[in-house]
């Protein structure tokens, strides 16, 4: 979803698309720490949602919002020297590099991945 603001109208308009998306069970959000997202205007419309739930990533702890990263490979597929006209060649881009980065997606693994294994070359030994 595109909007033109960050703010608890939009975000709220955003958790009504999830919800209506998702018509069974329980939704947990994670989210960062934005005003938006903890909003009083937010938390009352939580309140009558009430399979919605927010969890919050700690202050500080950006590390764990993957969101972060995901930003970070986004931007470069699809925001990285581009000019925009208009709100509606931002949406069409936005979904295009959506759609690519959906079509290659892998499970994130938390860490570094693990050293590349070689073999050991024989090691001479010289004596005087």
């Amino acid at each position: 979803m595109t909007a033109s603001s960050r703010n608890s109208v939009f975000y709220q308009q955003f958790l009504q698309q999830v919800e209506d998306a998702n018509p069974d069970g329980e939704i947990w959000i994670i989210t960062d720490n934005l005003s938006s997202h903890n909003s009083l205007s937010t938390r009352t419309w939580l309140e009558d949602h009430p399979r919605i739930h927010h969890a919050f990533i700690a202050v500080g702890a950006c590390w764990l919002n993957l969101q972060e990263g995901w930003w970070r490979i986004f931007r470069k597929a699809a925001l990285a020297g581009q000019s925009f006209a208009n709100r509606d060649d931002i949406t069409y881009t936005t979904t295009l590099a959506t759609d690519q980065l959906n079509s290659r997606a892998n499970p994130w693994i938390w860490g570094r991945p693990a050293p590349p294994t070689r073999r050991r070359r024989r090691r001479y030994v010289y004596t005087v």
